[in-house]
Parts: structure tokens; sequence; C-alpha cells
């Protein structure tokens, strides 16, 4: 009881810190697809100096975030480097930390002031794709109805995969949520279609309804549901970057295809090793991606790099 009753003071903080016009420090990395730049720094400085020096309020049709999750860990990197003898090494480097002393009301601080600033940099038509787990998702979608409004709710998208350990006291915990939201009731969105299997997978013959076949047998092609089963990023694969809690290029793609259009501007204000930059430069999009990890810029700037090469 004591979270719930300290909201409205957790609310209060982050309308305080809101209001600050000051900002701090961060560095500009440009030089990538025209309208894309990729910051190094607290991304609370950096999206005021995008409201208050770039005129950037309601510029931004869609923002996918994958924040820390209150998970209470820490999370190592594997990077690349050279020895003296010219050989490449792995070594593990601390990528950051998710652990608050003070607790859920700490962490419920640092969104909220994060979400109030996402929300003015939104479209009008813009959605916002907030990528958490068990640990902090419904104390977020509480903080998200207070800031968007829970009429401007969307889904939440479930998203489930294999991957990862098991325990013999609970079920193994294999999904994560993504909550989504307008920023107003002009929203846009595009529900991609997908396969849906007749019962016994043989033809209903319904008149009207077009009907398919495929090896597995008769389906109708209906709008997506809300869970989703995707692959993580394997260990072999060639997406891997070696930066923790990566996530899969087709979650993202999915995502990007069901909130913006070819040419629109994306952002990703948590982007770890640039997971949503590396789908929008291969889908046309521009973005706008920040981190206040080093281990993190120098993964994403390594990616952006590998895939600009792979363009040309």
């Amino acid at each position: 009881m004591s979270l719930l009753k300290n909201f409205g003071k957790v609310i209060t903080a982050c309308k305080k810190e809101y209001r600050k016009k000051r900002y701090g420090e961060f560095e500009l990395l440009e030089g990538y697809s025209e309208g894309s730049v990729l910051c190094f720094g607290d991304n609370e400085d950096f999206m005021k100096y995008l409201l208050q020096k770039q005129d950037m309020k309601g510029k931004i049709q869609q923002i996918y975030i994958d924040p820390p999750f209150f998970s209470k860990a820490t999370y190592d990197a594997t990077v690349k480097v050279q020895n003296d003898e010219g050989d490449e090494i792995k070594i593990k480097k601390r990528a950051y930390e998710d652990i608050w002393e003070e607790g859920m009301e700490e962490y419920l601080k640092m969104m909220g002031v994060r979400l109030m600033l996402m929300k003015d940099l939104l479209a009008e038509t813009g959605t916002i794709w907030v990528h958490l787990d068990w640990h902090g998702v419904y104390y977020v979608k509480v903080l998200m109805d207070e800031i968007f409004g829970e009429k401007n709710f969307i889904n939440e998208i479930v998203w489930t995969y294999k991957s990862g350990g098991s325990s013999k006291s609970h079920f193994a915990r294999k999904h994560d949520s993504i909550l989504v939201y307008g920023k107003s009731k002009k929203y846009y969105i595009d529900i991609p279609k997908e396969k849906s299997y007749n019962r016994d997978y043989k033809p209903y013959r319904f008149k009207g309804v077009e009907e398919f076949q495929d090896e597995i047998g008769w389906y109708t092609m209906v709008n997506m549901k809300d869970v989703w089963s995707i692959d993580m990023v394997g260990r072999t694969s060639k997406e891997r970057t070696g930066y923790a809690t990566q996530k899969p290029e087709a979650l993202i793609e999915r995502i990007l295809e069901a909130g913006s259009k070819e040419g629109d501007l994306v952002a990703d204000f948590f982007c770890g090793s640039a997971t949503l930059a590396a789908v929008a430069e291969k889908t046309g999009r521009r973005w706008i991606c920040s981190d206040n990890s080093g281990v993190a810029i120098d993964s994403a700037k390594a990616r952006l790099e590998n895939k600009q090469m792979s363009m040309l």
C-alpha cells in the first residue's frame, strides 16, 4: 500500500523535474543517414535540448523504448578488441546497472519525467511503445495512464520467446510486455495480417470468406493478435552484437511497420546497441537514438557503420 499511497507524490516529483528548463551536456554523433542522429548522454538532457533548441515538439511519429526493467541486476556486454599482437579477443564490460537504491518510487520518477518529455516530442498521430517485463510493467502502466490518458491506451503486446532459464518454484517466465499508447485519438497504426488456421485445418467454405491452404492446412488471413512469438537473438545469429538485453530486429521491424511509414521520424531514447536505428535504416525511416552508456554507444556506432557499408 505504501507505493500506492505515495503515487501522487511520485507524479508531483516528475512534474517538478519535467518543468526544469536547464539541461546538461551530451555528445551528438552525426554523419549517419540524412535526418538521423545518435546521442551519447542522459536522455532527459537530450530530450529537453530537442524541445527547447531544435523545435522538435510534435515532430516524432513513433517512439520505442527498451528501458531498464527494475530487475535489480547488472548487465555486461561482450566487446571485441585487438591485443598487442593484432589478434581479435573478446572481453566483458559493464553495460549498465538496473539497480534502484530507493526502490520502485525512484524508478518510476526516472521513467515519469522521461515519458512526459516523450509525449511532448510525439506527433499528434504518433504512438509510443514501452518494452518492459513483469518487474515493473503494471506500475508503469498506471504511470502512463496518468501521463498519456487511459483512453489513449491501445494495446499491451505480449512478446513470447523460448530462450532463457526455468525454475522449479514458478512457471518459466518467457514473455515481455510492450505497452502501446497514442498521443491522441488521431494516432496512426497499420495492423498487419496473420494466418489463422481453421479448426482441424479443414476448409470452412463460408460464403464471402476467403480461405487459403498451405502444407499445414486451411487458414484465413486476420488482423494480427496481441501475442507475438518471435525468436530471441541467438548466440550464432549474424545480428548479435554481444550487447546485453539486445532485442531481435524482427521484433523492432514489426513495431516500426505498424506505427510509422517510410520517411517518418522514429526514436529510441534507451537505444543500447541501436537495434531500432539499424532497422530504421533498413526500412527507410529517419531516426533519433540516445544512450548514456559508453559501451552501448560504442556498440551502436560499430553496428551502424557496418549497416552503412553493407548498403553501399
